[in-house]
């Protein structure tokens, strides 16, 4: 964990790049430790222990602006660290739209790093021992029951890891604010082979601030499962079906939106959602939050890297483009009002539409949306492709199951969809409830009509 010592040492890096000149300045100091244990085939394969410490530096002198980092953490290299970063600064261009935060935008209650709940007081109690153990538990390679030569295990890889980061920033006017954070995860890996020599992969993770959420004997076998139902895909023939997108993957299709939202992205050029806010972009009913501060949960935040302070905020509301993702940079850069550099934990509302009408309800699931979708395919996995940031226009691969009358018929694999995403987002006709606890990305699965698929 971060020490007193430590943090008066980052004070301290303030208080000199001030004295040599420096007209503004922010200090981060991170620590962070990971301990993993992998196994192979069943055996243990690796016992790993990381460690990092670092303090970056951001300078703001006579106009010019630069960052630097190291992690020698002692006073006098730190301050010859200082200085020599101030020269180098000095030799940049001007760049006018640099400089820190208003003070009143910071955060003032991020005090002890534990506000939030995302640190598990336990962490540091397990040992190694336990950890090659849970590690071990994790293994279904030499057990797992093979159906009677259906298919074999030809690999397995799996890890137990437990991590923490603590974060702390300062900066010259006046800003101090730290976040500490535990992670426990399990991963697994598998591949098979089936009686025809065809090889299918799947894979399961499981993650969480608290040691006592993640499920360490399930994962193999998920990981088991997700690779058996690829076993005998079939072919499929192109045109337009309605889409099912599991949970895991959603992301895929959010991203590229919060992307556009960004302005960088806008003063680039780079965004299919230039000139948005305030409009209807997408359908009614969809919203995407931000639940920046949602307590105990992945991906919560009282701050963000520049120490503003985060909220509980609608992004998209009702099809309607809320917001814009500006610091302080793009915000002098673009003239626009500055918000918060990116989303912190997005979150989309569970929603259904029937013929126009809109359901909001609480509890949507994936057997819900497939009988409500009837028929169609239920993507599983993007296996590469694009999005064009300026038209939106995207091609992904994807792998997966065709449903019928609400029911999996059997997997489809080697297809491609295409389109616009404005356009598939208009088409957005569910928004599941099912999302990981243990994710950052909130997003449930989610179902669209009429997407072109190629087989």
């Amino acid at each position: 964990m971060i020490t007193l010592n430590e943090i008066e040492l980052a004070k301290h890096c303030i208080r000199t790049a001030l004295g040599s000149g420096a007209s503004a300045a922010r200090a981060s100091l991170s620590k962070s430790t990971m301990d993993a244990c992998t196994m192979l085939n069943g055996e243990m394969d690796k016992v790993s222990h990381s460690a990092d410490s670092s303090i970056y530096l951001y300078i703001f002198a006579d106009g010019k602006y630069g960052t630097f980092s190291t992690n020698r953490l002692e006073k006098e290299e730190l301050e010859a660290f200082v200085v020599n970063a101030i020269k180098m600064v000095r030799m940049l261009g001007e760049d006018l739209c640099r400089r820190l935060p208003e003070p009143e935008r910071t955060a003032k209650d991020a005090v002890t790093g534990l506000e939030l709940g995302l640190y598990d007081r336990r962490y540091g109690e397990t040992t190694t021992e336990d950890r090659i153990e849970k590690a071990r538990r994790m293994s279904i390679f030499k057990e797992a029951d093979q159906e009677s030569g259906k298919y074999r295990i030809i690999s397995e890889e799996c890890e137990y890891s437990e991590s923490y980061d603590d974060n702390y920033i300062v900066d010259s006017q006046g800003f101090e604010g730290r976040q500490t954070e535990s992670t426990f995860s399990c991963f697994s890996e598998l591949t098979i082979e089936d009686c025809d020599g065809n090889k299918y992969s799947g894979y399961w993770w499981g993650s969480s601030p608290y040691k006592d959420e993640i499920d360490i004997e399930g994962c193999s076998r998920n990981a088991l499962k997700k690779a058996v139902d690829q076993i005998g895909p079939q072919k499929r023939r192109s045109g337009k079906y309605r889409m099912v997108v599991d949970t895991n993957v959603a992301s895929r299709l959010v991203s590229p939106i919060l992307n556009a939202l960004n302005a960088a992205s806008i003063q680039q050029k780079m965004s299919f959602l230039n000139e948005s806010v305030g409009v209807k972009m997408f359908p009614e009913g969809m919203t995407l939050m931000d639940n920046a501060r949602t307590y105990g949960k992945a991906g919560s935040r009282l701050f963000d890297s520049e120490g503003v302070a985060t909220k509980d905020t609608a992004v998209i509301q009702d099809g309607v483009v809320m917001q814009y993702f500006v610091n302080t940079y793009m915000s002098e850069k673009m003239d626009m009002e500055p918000t918060i550099e990116d989303i912190s934990r997005p979150c989309m509302i569970p929603y259904m539409t029937a013929n126009g009408t809109i359901s909001e309800k609480k509890d949507v699931t994936l057997k819900d949306i497939l009988r409500h979708c009837d028929n169609g395919i239920y993507v599983t996995g993007f296996n590469g492709g694009n999005c064009n940031p300026v038209t939106g226009d995207f091609s992904y691969g994807v792998e997966g199951f065709a449903f019928s009358r609400g029911k999996i018929t059997h997997p489809v694999k080697e297809m491609l969809i295409t389109g616009n995403l404005l356009e598939l987002w208009n088409r957005l006709v569910a928004v599941g409830s099912d999302a990981r606890p243990g994710v950052r990305w909130q997003i449930g699965t989610l179902a669209f009509t009429d997407v072109s698929f190629s087989a």
